[in-house]
């Protein structure tokens, strides 16, 4: 990391902060061994992990007061896992995940900035098969379906990861999935509904992506 130029900001929630170490462009790229590129992540991509999007505030701001009562929680694609760190600071069940192998870093350097325990992490890609994460009552994400093979994938994730009875919440910035994903999903018992955010102050940019949620009750 301390090749990497990164940066420092907090976000507010209310009465709640998550502060944030993040890299400070998206140009950065640190690779020395060569871990990323055996992963098949590019220069072009290793940077994407790092920096806050749009959908993961979006995502943070919709499950800022939702209702965790026991449930487990598993946020895939986490990048920067501000999602993971709000709901860490609400004592939250919480674990993570990514491909990229800097997440766990970061994720970790986050926690501790913010005075928290640390995240359960495991990083892994969705076609691996070999991960130790289990199963959970809730998963989310933000912006996970970057191409049309991502659809397969992500739902076979999510099938090994989810309970009987689970809720899915993905945001997505509007690359035109959601209906694959939807009939995907559908095949597995899950019932679909996409909203729109409906205040976006804290977005430099008008959000013109979905609040996907996807309900499997047994």
């Amino acid at each position: 990391m301390t090749n990497l130029r990164i940066s420092y900001q907090t976000i507010e929630f209310g009465q709640i902060d998550i502060h944030l170490c993040t890299l400070r462009n998206k140009q950065e790229f640190h690779d020395p061994e060569g871990i990323a590129k055996e992963l098949g992540i590019s220069s072009a991509l290793w940077p994407i992990f790092g920096i806050v999007w749009p959908s993961g505030l979006v995502l943070a701001h919709h499950i800022i007061n939702y209702e965790m009562k026991s449930k487990r929680v598993l946020e895939i694609g986490c990048g920067t896992a501000l999602s993971s760190l709000l709901l860490n600071k609400r004592d939250a069940d919480i674990t993570a995940t990514d491909y990229h192998p800097e997440a766990e870093v970061f994720l970790n350097r986050n926690t501790e900035l913010n005075g928290d325990k640390l995240i359960p992490f495991e990083r892994t890609g969705w076609a691996d098969n070999n991960d130790t994460l289990g199963r959970f009552d809730l998963i989310i994400g933000s912006d996970l379906l970057y191409e049309d093979e991502h659809i397969q994938l992500l739902t076979e994730f999510i099938q090994q990861h989810a309970n009987p009875a689970c809720e899915v919440i993905i945001v997505d910035p509007g690359r035109g999935r959601k209906n694959k994903l939807a009939k995907s999903l559908l095949a597995l018992g899950y019932k679909s509904s996409f909203t729109q955010p409906k205040n976006t102050d804290y977005l430099d940019a008008d959000f013109n992506g979905y609040i996907l949620n996807f309900v499997r009750t047994f």
